[in-house]
């Protein structure tokens, strides 16, 4: 079963840490976000591998749209 990866906030892309394919654990970092001068780690919620990234640095993302899928 996947795992949809969103974004709780408004916030701009700065860094995707992982790539397609990868395998993962829980509590492993994905994305790194900056919104109001704040770094913000998106972290894995569930093991597994990431299946798609939807987001590229400098990408604005609104709250609900789609960073990853672990599946």
């Amino acid at each position: 079963m996947a795992e949809d990866v969103r974004a709780e906030i408004v916030a701009s892309v700065l860094e995707v840490v992982v790539n397609e394919g990868d395998q993962i654990g829980a509590g492993d970092t994905l994305v790194l976000l900056e919104s109001m001068k704040m770094e913000i780690p998106v972290i894995a919620e569930v093991s597994g591998t990431v299946s798609k990234v939807n987001v590229a640095p400098g990408d604005v993302i609104q709250a609900g749209d789609l960073i990853a899928v672990i599946s």
